[in-house]
């Protein structure tokens, strides 16, 4: 089944260079409802071949990608429109699309690594083609930079396990315990997964990225990119179980007091993309003190959360993009008074920045209710971070909101428009799977 999706990927690309723009967003939309219907759900490995095959965390990561890469095209219209290179665009997501199948659908860790760095190109090209100012050559420096210097330890540590265990399958990494000793194995091993997450201190291209890429890069940035360190850690913690159990603390501590942090800085931004970005670290920051306390509730809340928080920040980006085509500014001093401007949008922010602040029934709800009895389970002491951490984290939400939607409209406006239908399908194809995947909850849950 796996060799189908690529086959179906791979034939889709000539129609790139037709510029068949509604064509491909049909069929990648066609082929997430094809990969739900095939995909068997028996909490097992599933489709094996040699090298390729799929558990729950991989069916989950799939569908996310063919959702965003296809929500990713309705969200770019203008470039289609203007035709800023519109071919080698919808041929850039084809080729992200293909790379992020492989990565999350191969169980072989020097192929995952091959294709993890591989998915890096196309974002390279994405902010450098269709960023947005001249700080997009330095943005997409600091995002490769970052990200090569931290995978080299990686490559380094994948010869040092085959060389002393023999095997580089997830599978026999889950069947068996392999007991590492020194803390270098340990940091090196992590790291590269730590940057892309990415964790406070190794943070700071992220913003630069989501600030200068174009809606398109933003949304695969932030809904699956950054969720490509989450799966590689979740893969990995069983070769780390002994010497996480010694040193996770450190990187718990680091983690809540950085989130917490981060959500103050969140209150000091005036930018829309750089608030919703810091909240994206926020957010990873709660993930990785859930992951590390490598207990099953902390484990299947950061798989939940994963999945909440590419949906809900990709809506985000996606509403900051359609006030930015209208004001032309990005800045919360500017776009004020929208709830007069457009009554109907701000319905739409209401509901993703309370899903954001983990507002009931979103998705977001239940995983943080699984990562903080994690946490406090793990250590009482962890609750007093935790509860400044997610006051801060509701606070900058309402802040978000509040300020956009309320005070005096500017008068700039290039645009009157109340809002195209792509519009609100972009918007409601990102909040209904949020809202609803509650219902069948056991799917992350009972992952291990």
């Amino acid at each position: 089944m796996m060799m189908k999706f690529i086959l179906y990927l791979m034939f889709m690309m000539p129609l790139s260079f037709l510029n068949k723009f509604s064509l491909i967003q049909f069929y990648l939309f066609f082929g997430s409802y094809i990969f739900m219907i095939l995909g068997k759900l028996n909490y097992q490995w599933n489709n094996l071949s040699y090298y390729m095959g799929y558990d729950l965390l991989s069916f989950g990561m799939i569908l996310l990608s063919f959702w965003i890469c296809s929500m990713m095209y309705l969200s770019s219209w203008m470039i289609y429109n203007k035709n800023l290179y519109s071919k080698l665009f919808i041929f850039l997501i084809l080729i992200l699309m293909l790379f992020l199948f492989l990565t999350f659908s191969v169980k072989d860790l020097l192929m995952f690594y091959l294709f993890f760095e591989c998915s890096l190109i196309p974002v390279l090209f994405l902010i450098m083609g269709w960023g947005l100012q001249l700080d997009r050559i330095q943005a997409s420096m600091y995002l490769l930079f970052y990200t090569i210097f931290a995978s080299l330890p990686l490559l380094l540590m994948i010869f040092y396990i085959y060389l002393n265990f023999y095997t580089l399958s997830f599978i026999i990494f889950s069947e068996k315990l392999f007991f590492m000793t020194s803390i270098y194995l340990y940091i090196f091993m992590i790291l590269a997964f730590l940057v892309k997450m990415p964790m406070f201190f190794v943070h700071l291209w992220l913003p630069k990225a989501h600030v200068e890429a174009p809606v398109s890069g933003s949304m695969i940035l932030a809904g699956v990119m950054l969720k490509l360190g989450g799966y590689g850690l979740l893969r990995l913690l069983i070769l780390l179980i002994n010497l996480g159990n010694k040193y996770n603390f450190l990187l718990e501590s680091i983690n809540l007091v950085g989130g917490l942090m981060i959500s103050l800085i969140c209150l000091f931004q005036i930018d829309l993309k750089s608030l919703v970005a810091y909240s994206s670290v926020s957010h990873m920051s709660l993930l990785m003190c859930g992951m590390f306390t490598m207990l099953n509730w902390g484990v299947g809340g950061s798989f939940l959360l994963m999945i909440s928080h590419g949906l809900c920040s990709s809506g985000l980006f996606c509403l900051v993009n359609i006030m930015y085509e209208r004001l032309g500014s990005r800045s919360i001093l500017i776009n004020k008074g929208l709830i007069n401007f457009m009554p109907s949008m701000s319905l739409w922010w209401f509901l993703l920045c309370s899903s954001n602040m983990s507002a009931p029934p979103s998705l977001n709800l239940l995983g943080e209710i699984m990562l903080i009895n994690s946490v406090i389970s793990w250590s009482w002491l962890s609750m007093y971070l935790i509860m400044f951490l997610l006051f801060f984290s509701a606070s900058y939400s309402l802040y978000l909101y509040s300020f956009t939607q309320h005070g005096k409209l500017m008068m700039n406006l290039y645009s009157i428009t109340q809002g195209y239908i792509r519009e609100f399908l972009l918007l409601i194809l990102h909040w209904i799977p949020l809202n609803l995947l509650i219902l069948n909850n056991e799917m992350f849950i009972l992952w291990k």
